[in-house]
């Protein structure tokens, strides 16, 4: 089971990135996938998660409106679109998967939000 996530990079405030997560070793479909990120310094923080089946999504109150999460099942990837980029989304962004009992994370992209 891997988990590689990708489309991290350097942008300015409002403008818009789109994080990947591609795995292999498992449908991504069976299971729910979150999005977490680590600023410098700080403890991890969950983003937002997409439950199996794209049966719903959840996002933290601080990108909620400007966040979206979705799936590609044919492509078993998880995307996170940032939209309206602020300073503080600035982090290593990981995704997360949770297949009973073990928890797989991604290598972790790096956003970084400045003009």
């Amino acid at each position: 089971v891997q988990l590689q996530a990708s489309g991290g990079g350097l942008a300015p405030p409002g403008e818009s990135l789109r994080l990947s997560c591609a795995a292999s070793g498992f449908a991504m479909a069976d299971h729910a996938i979150g999005w977490f990120r680590q600023a410098p310094g700080k403890d991890p923080y969950w983003v937002s998660s997409i439950a199996r089946r794209s049966s719903g999504s959840y996002y933290s109150n601080s990108v909620k409106g400007r966040f979206s999460i979705s799936r590609d099942s044919a492509k078993n990837t998880v995307y996170l679109q940032m939209n309206n980029l602020k300073p503080e989304d600035t982090a290593v962004y990981f995704c997360h998967a949770v297949i009973w009992p073990q928890e797989y994370w991604g290598q972790g992209t790096q956003v970084t939000v400045s003009s």
